[in-house]
This record gives structure tokens, C-alpha cells and sequence, in this order.
């Protein structure tokens, strides 16, 4: 699709038509569907489960409606490659193929979760599956270019990929890691799901246009704008994107156009503020990713009833399972402020991080880093 692709443009345009099926493979296609329906059916059983229930006491951002660009993603990353998302972290946790016992006993603060149990959704990581999620707005951003400048100088064979929202481009790192990405044709890819709103403001009543893409070009970056419902062409994008990438070819910004069904912090709805009209929520469930995967799937004959409930079935016993593993899992035993600060590992940035009076701070002092810069 063009860089002339907006809100407005999609939702005149009706119902999504476009999504083909060519020169993707079966297996992909069925891996595709398989990682969305899996991310949904997730999300929706921690909403049921939430409440009543109170043992899950983190906010949760959920990404309902918005699975594609994790779908389409994953398939492209290798274990060695850095993915740090924005807050709707589940998708991008899924994404790098971090398990779902995981993510359950991180948001019923458990001792077995990905953070043992000290993060929630917001924050959630898995040091060895290399994906990092966080809630300061562009954080993602800043951090994957300092991971592609480290992979740059070492000469290494990974990427960094960086998720985030139309919310994250208001803030001046933004624009900044664009300008030095650009520079350094550092191995990273920007992708920015455009669902329309930060909290309840309208992307419209924050900035002048919708379309990101346009001024992000202007710092000579390679933009690509897609509709982010479409689960083929943001695999297409995204790959097309990560191999750019590693061939040393630069970054990309992608522009995914999608939408958000749930509140903007769950599980509970938050549509009675009135921010957005219902037939703009319509119109986005009638375009679910799902569904409009799920129907060109059947029509190519690569799924059936059949395979559709094993599927369903399979992954509803794995949510039973991380469920169960989750509620029995034990809480963390907190024994030391200090090392959940400070890592022994990292002596040099403890040194840095440490208390200083003020007093030390003069022409005299020495330097912390020996050595020349």
C-alpha cells in the first residue's frame, strides 16, 4: 500500500478485500493463523480470569484486535535477535517464542514468571529469549537503536526489532533514533502499530496528520505503510524488512494501521467515557485479522472444521495448563533491595549508579571509567 494510507482511507474503503495468499507458503499461512487465534484466545481467557478472581493484580494492556504484526513478525526472528516492545506486550512475548507459563506466572506475580514475578505486563522480559517490554513511552525505541549500534560494532549476525505506538512518535527520541538509525544504517527495524489513540485522545487532536510514515521519510528512512489487519502482507513486510536488515542495508519504519478492541488498560471496558463512536469499533471487528485470514484460508482448502477445533483445543489446554502452573507457582521471597537494583554482573554500572555527594563533583574527581573515551 502507499504512504496515502490513513484511518479515514481504510474505513472508507469498506471491508478489507486485499488479503492474498500468494507465494506464501501452506505451513506459513497455517502458522500465521495458528499464532493469532493462540495470542487471542490468551488474552481473552485473562480477561474472564481476572475478575472475579483478583489473584492477577498488575494493569494489563491487551493487544486484542491487534495480533497480525506479532504474527507476521515472528517468523522472521532468530533466537540471537533483540525485540523490545511498548506496553501491549503479550504479541512481541509470543513473538520470540517465550512460553506461556511464562507470561501467566508473571502476571499472577509469581516466583516462575518471565521476571520472577517483579514486572507484570507492562514490563515484562525474558532475558534468554532476548525480548524486553516496557512502559516508558519510546523506550523500546531508544534502546534497540543502542542494541543495533552494538551489533553494528561487534560485527555481530543480530537484529533489533522495536514495537511500538503512534503515542511513542510525539517524543523527541523518536525522532532522534530515526535520524541516527538512518545515519549509521544500523540493523533495526521500527514498527509502529498505528491503532489511532493514546489512552483516549485521538491521534488527530495530538497531530497534524495520521500518516507517521510521510515525515519519517523525510529523514531518509525506508517507510513502508500497510494495513495491520492483513496477517500475509505484514509477514511480507516484515521479512522483507528484518533480511534488509541483516544484510547491512539499514533500518525500516513500517506503519502498521490497526486497531485496538479493548480498553485502553484492562481487563474492564472503558467505551463508557464515550472517546470513540461504536461504529468505528464496528468497523474494525468486522475487520478482525482472524477472521479475514481464517476466510482465505478455508476458501484455499487449508483449514477445515476439523483442523480448526484441534487447534482450538490444543491451545485451550495450554491455557489451562499456564493457568494451573501459574496459581501453583510460589511467590518470590524478597532478601536483598539491593540485588534488584544493582547486578554483580555489571560492576562498572553499579559504580556509575551509585550515590555520590555532591561535594565529589569537581574538576578534581576521578574519572569512573579509567581509560580514554
Amino acid at each position: 500500500m502507499t504512504q496515502s494510507l490513513t484511518h479515514e482511507s481504510i474505513r472508507a474503503a469498506g471491508r478489507y478485500d486485499r488479503l492474498s495468499l500468494t507465494g506464501v507458503e501452506p505451513r506459513v499461512l497455517q502458522a500465521l493463523f495458528r499464532f493469532m487465534l493462540r495470542l487471542r484466545l490468551c488474552e481473552e481467557a485473562l480477561v474472564r480470569e481476572y475478575h472475579p478472581a483478583d489473584e492477577m493484580k498488575c494493569p494489563v494492556h491487551f493487544c486484542i484486535g491487534q495480533e497480525a504484526v506479532p504474527a507476521g513478525l515472528a517468523p522472521h526472528l532468530r533466537r540471537e535477535d533483540y525485540l523490545y516492545s511498548h506496553h501491549r506486550t503479550h504479541g512481541y512475548f509470543f513473538a520470540k517464542g517465550a512460553p506461556m507459563r511464562a507470561l501467566f506466572a508473571e502476571l499472577h506475580g509469581r516466583e516462575t514468571g518471565a521476571n520472577g514475578g517483579k514486572a507484570g505486563s507492562q514490563d515484562i522480559s525474558m532475558t534468554s529469549h532476548h525480548m524486553y517490554g516496557g512502559a516508558i513511552l519510546a523506550g523500546a525505541i531508544s534502546i534497540a537503536v543502542g542494541t543495533a549500534v552494538a551489533a553494528q560494532l561487534r560485527k555481530a549476525d543480530y537484529i533489533a526489532v522495536s514495537g511500538f505506538g503512534d503515542a511513542a512518535t510525539e517524543e523527541g527520541a523518536f525522532w532522534e533514533a530515526i535520524s541516527y538509525a538512518v545515519l549509521r544504517k544500523l540493523p533495526l527495524v521500527f514498527i509502529c502499530e498505528n491503532n489511532g489513540y493514546s489512552v483516549y485522545s485521538h491521534q488527530l487532536k495530538r497531530q497534524p496528520a495520521d500518516n507517521i510514515s510521510a515525515r519519517v521519510a523525510a529523514f531518509g528512512m525506508r517507510t513502508v505503510t500497510i494495513f495491520g489487519n492483513d496477517a500475509v502482507e505484514c509477514y511480507r513486510v516484515l521479512g522483507d524488512a528484518v533480511a534488509r536488515a541483516r544484510r547491512g542495508e539499514g533500518p525500516t519504519f513500517i506503519e502498521a494501521y490497526t486497531y485496538r478492541w479493548s480498553a485502553h488498560v484492562g481487563p474492564e471496558n472503558d467505551d463508557w467515557i464515550g472517546y470513540r463512536a461504536d461504529s468505528e469499533r464496528d468497523f474494525w471487528k468486522e475487520n478482525d485479522p482472524i477472521v479475514l485470514l481464517e476466510e482465505k484460508l478455508r476458501a484455499a482448502s487449508l483449514l477445515s472444521d476439523a483442523q480448526r477445533r484441534d487447534t482450538e483445543k490444543e491451545i485451550q489446554l495450554e491455557i489451562a495448563d499456564a493457568f494451573s502452573f501459574a496459581k501453583s507457582s510460589p511467590f518470590p521471597r524478597l532478601t536483598d533491595w539491593t540485588s534488584m537494583n544493582l547486578s554483580a554482573a555489571t560492576p562498572m554500572a553499579d559504580r556509575l549508579l551509585s550515590d555520590l555527594e555532591a561535594g565529589d563533583f569537581d574538576h578534581d574527581q576521578p574519572d569512573l571509567i579509567p581509560g580514554p573515551y
